[in-house]
């Protein structure tokens, strides 16, 4: 049966309006999937696997109490014997020096205020030479540099020295006392206690701990750095000024002070400036209790050269390490490596750990930086660019158009 009129109309209208709809759903679907913005693709974040270097075996003598760190680590990297308080000698006076110089300080090289000499001064010679201790000439009208006082004090050990150097900072050796605990409490050294200003009591005493902590603060005071680590000088008036301590010189070490008592044994209390691939490195220690000066300067020579193995260039970045993957969802992958090798110097007791923080991407090249890792050993932070391997690109035209669902 033929179409009417009205039917043929009625179609040609539903294939007019069709096309259209068509076209129109067309130019708005094209666009939308073409043009639409990408996800953004997330990482796996792998597990960064760092090097665990081993530590050296130090050969503590089996004497008294031992122990080192090194400026800017914090506390003790290695220590043995007795935690407890023990005597420690003239190294007293290198906390008599760090105080008088908090209340009087000099500028490197810096003679600073002069000091004349009483009968109160004499009357220290005669009592320290009664009681057996090290010396220096004085006389009534002498005039001593504050300088020329403290290198008299902790090079040649002269302990009528540094009984003058106190007094004539805080008025009296007691003043220097009190201002000295004073001083210890504010630096948190509890297990130190000081009497005079000599050392020449067995009851100055100090730990392991504490010692490192002073002998870090010795060597990051300049002007006391300066003094300790000078063989010879001349004081006028007084003479030639010899260093007691018999290894300056040797193996790097600068500093920083004898001590010697019946009670307290031969100790030292001393600093080592290495370097390890081009960084300065400055280790501290102290040994307390031992037979002789001989016998303790032998035995921290061999401390210290295994002490110097256990500072090593340790490995973080390794070329090529995957860090993270990007993989899309059209079949890109690419993963993110470190951008540059890395090391750093280090104690290889210290902890090593690295944590990858990784950014999503939409689209990126080869080569783009996509995030870092921060690598922490001891004290010591290194960051490190990560980059891709790969690119991650436009999936294109077809997986757009056939993939909408993942698009919107």
């Amino acid at each position: 049966m033929p179409l009417t009129r009205r039917q043929i109309y009625r179609r040609r209208r539903i294939a007019v309006f069709g096309g259209a709809g068509l076209v129109l759903a067309a130019g708005f679907y094209l666009p939308l999937t073409l043009l639409a913005p990408l996800h953004e693709t997330t990482p796996t974040v792998s597990a960064i696997e760092v090097q665990q270097p081993t530590v050296p075996v130090i050969d503590f003598p089996p004497y008294g109490a031992a122990g080192f760190g090194a400026v800017g680590y914090d506390g003790v990297l290695a220590s043995a014997g007795t935690a407890d308080p023990l005597p420690i000698a003239s190294i007293t006076k290198v906390v008599t020096a760090l105080v008088v110089l908090e209340a009087h300080p000099l500028a490197p090289g810096e003679q600073g205020p002069t000091a004349t000499l009483a009968e109160r001064d004499v009357q220290f010679y005669a009592d320290m030479l009664a009681q057996d201790g090290i010396v220096a000439p004085v006389s009534v009208g002498l005039q001593v540099t504050q300088r020329g006082m403290m290198q008299l004090a902790l090079m040649a050990s002269a302990n009528n020295y540094a009984q003058s150097l106190a007094a004539w900072a805080f008025g009296s050796e007691a003043a220097y006392v009190d201002a000295a605990r004073d001083w210890l409490g504010r630096n948190g050294l509890t297990g130190t206690t000081i009497v005079d200003a000599t050392g020449i009591q067995p009851s100055n005493s100090s730990t392991v701990s504490d010692l490192i902590a002073i002998a870090k603060l010795a060597v990051a005071n300049p002007v006391v750095a300066e003094i300790v680590a000078t063989p010879t000088t001349e004081v006028p008036g007084v003479g030639p000024v010899v260093n007691r301590n018999g290894l300056l010189g040797v193996d790097g070490v600068d500093g920083i002070k004898t001590g010697t008592l019946d009670e307290s044994g031969a100790c030292l209390l001393f600093a080592q400036d290495i370097v390890v691939a081009d960084e300065p490195i400055t280790i501290v220690g102290v040994v307390l209790g031992g037979p002789d000066h001989d016998t303790i300067n032998a035995a921290i020579r061999g401390m210290l050269a295994q002490a110097d193995s256990g500072f090593q260039s340790i490995p973080l970045a390794v070329p090529d390490e995957v860090a993270g993957t990007y993989e899309t969802e059209w079949g890109d992958r690419a993963n993110a490596v470190p951008a540059e090798p890395a090391s750093v110097v280090a104690w290889t007791g210290s902890s090593v750990s690295a944590a990858p923080t990784l950014d999503p991407v939409h689209l990126a090249e080869d080569g783009e930086e996509v995030g870092s890792i921060t690598f922490t050993v001891g004290p010591k932070t290194v960051v490190v660019p990560l980059e891709l391997d790969g690119d991650i690109s436009d999936p294109g035209p077809w997986w757009r158009l056939t993939h909408p669902a993942l698009l919107f």
